[in-house]
């Protein structure tokens, strides 16, 4: 095993905290587009999944399976969603801490 299967995993970490993050704003505030993107956060995750399953399976393939959870973090990234922060700080962002106010 080589260091770049821990990249993928970092990776694919990355993938599920971002679609976790994604589910607990879709909670808190009903927000359509982050419903959407809690739905697709499944497919993301179950690709970068198979990046790391790519990565572990043979050594010559290391980089493919990183090449593939970069596409999921990219796909992931790519939905369009609400903006609901305006001076939230970092910390906040990073946990997905939202206001109930915003609750519809």
């Amino acid at each position: 095993m080589s260091y770049l299967l821990y990249v993928a995993l970092f990776g694919e970490i990355a993938v599920i905290f971002l679609w976790l993050r994604d589910i607990r704003i879709f909670y808190l505030t009903g927000l359509p587009g982050y419903r959407k993107a809690a739905y697709y956060g499944v497919l993301y995750g179950a690709l970068a999944t198979t990046g790391v399953l790519i990565a572990y399976r043979d050594a010559g393939f290391e980089v493919v399976g990183i090449g593939v959870v970069m596409a999921a973090l990219f796909l992931q990234e790519r939905n369009k969603k609400e903006k609901i922060w305006n001076k939230e700080t970092t910390w906040e962002r990073f946990l997905g801490s939202v206001r109930p106010k915003t609750r519809k």
